[in-house]
């Protein structure tokens, strides 16, 4: 069984930056591809970035990409979504997930693919 569990939330300024980690247990991960996904209260849980098991495609929702990287370090067991110039829209509780099946670059980041989950941690964006 595949546990995940995510590090790295906070509280931050805005302009700021968090790294996020997400380290696996129970399983090695390079047999997964991995999301990282978000949910603000009185919203819909979205796929922020994710990435292939080999780390060579990667996929971000638009209105992050250029401020957001997504990284894994297969050795670690680790998955990172480092945030930079954050705003108070990206305060949300910020999950990661690992997918098993291969799926179309368009539908990486669709959260019904995902098999396991992460119990989530906390990311505040305020002055």
């Amino acid at each position: 069984q595949l546990q995940l569990v995510e590090s790295g939330g906070g509280l931050v300024q805005p302009g700021g930056s968090l790294r996020l980690s997400c380290t696996a247990s129970g399983l090695t991960l390079d047999g997964y591809s991995m999301g990282w996904f978000r949910q603000a209260p009185g919203k819909e849980r979205e796929g922020v970035s994710c990435i292939s098991r080999n780390g060579i495609s990667t996929k971000y929702i638009d209105s992050v990409k250029g401020r957001f990287t997504v990284s894994r370090d297969n050795a670690k067991n680790t998955v990172y979504l480092q945030m930079n110039n954050l705003k108070p829209e990206d305060t949300a509780v910020y999950f990661c997930a690992a997918r098993r099946r291969s799926t179309l670059v368009q539908d990486m980041c669709v959260d019904t693919l995902y098999d396991y989950w992460g119990q989530g941690t906390q990311v505040t964006v305020s002055s």
